[in-house]
């Protein structure tokens, strides 16, 4: 088996755009121990997680199957 081939594995602490903070590890490289990792988003403020998201129907197809199956 080859030497040094696997990637360093190290805790970082994530920020996201929201603020929130948690630690967690990551093989990225070019990041070392202790090192800061930006997000754009996170379970806290992702519209998934939060129920915020929106269904946008734009070509009628919800309305096309519920014709289409009698449903109101």
């Amino acid at each position: 088996m080859k030497k040094d081939i696997q990637p360093n594995y190290v805790e970082v602490t994530f920020v996201c755009a929201c603020g929130a903070e948690f630690k967690g590890k990551t093989s990225k490289p070019g990041v070392k121990a202790g090192d800061t990792v930006k997000l754009e988003v996170c379970d806290k403020c992702h519209p998934f997680f939060t129920g915020q998201q929106k269904l946008v129907d734009t070509e009628g197809r919800v309305d096309k199957f519920k014709k289409k199956f009698n449903l109101k």
